[in-house]
């Protein structure tokens, strides 16, 4: 049995566009699961170039789960790109320096919106924008040139600008079930061994828990 490395960059030699994100990431702030590949035809092993305004002094982390499958032109807006809207203006004076660097603000007054955390099995579309705090629940599927501007729920397909839901993948028994098994966590030997019930069975309560006892 060969099962691709979870430690190399390029899961298939031949197709040198697309690698594990894990393994081209030096970042702390950046945090991604097992197998999960970033698809780019022009500089794949460049994934923290589309994390933008990410900064370790605010203190807000980027985490993706396992198994995510992630097109190119993504851009994970980060914290760093919020500006205080509570003043007469939000231009960030302090940013170009001189005397204006007095007037810096604390980080209490920023519009911090914490970590973006992005669950397992998420798929995203081509030029996907996710911006700062959102949580992305896992099984999602993230629509071509959306900008997700808000949470998404489990086994969610949606899209647009700002996103909008399409619909449910399952029901939520089903939903539920599936979150419960949580497949992603299994041993590589036996997730190799049910790709095809992952791949190919329409999931049932009834199949979900057949394929938990196997």
């Amino acid at each position: 049995m060969t099962i691709p490395s979870a430690t190399a960059v390029y899961p298939n030699p031949a197709i040198k566009e697309v690698v594990f994100v894990k393994n081209v990431i030096h970042r702390p702030n950046i945090q991604v699961g097992d197998y999960t590949y970033y698809d780019d035809p022009v500089a794949p092993t460049d994934f923290e170039a589309h994390v933008t305004h990410h900064y370790e002094f605010l203190g807000d982390n980027l985490i993706i789960g396992k198994f995510c499958a992630i097109a190119s032109g993504i851009e994970f807006v980060m914290n760093g790109a919020n500006h205080q809207m509570q003043g007469f203006s939000t231009y960030p004076f302090n940013i170009l320096g001189g005397d204006w660097q007095k007037f810096t603000p604390a980080l209490t007054d920023l519009p911090l919106k914490g970590d973006t955390v992005v669950g397992n099995d998420v798929w995203f579309g081509q030029n996907v924008t996710v911006l700062p705090g959102v949580t992305i629940g896992d099984g999602a599927i993230i629509g071509a040139n959306s900008v997700v501007t808000k949470d998404v729920a489990p086994y969610t397909i949606v899209g647009g600008n700002p996103i909008q839901v399409i619909r449910p993948r399952f029901s939520p028994e089903v939903s539920r079930a599936l979150e419960k098994l949580a497949w992603w966590d299994r041993d590589i030997t036996w997730i190799t061994a049910n790709i095809p019930t992952l791949m190919k069975t329409e999931p049932t309560v009834e199949q979900v828990a057949a394929l938990a006892d196997s």
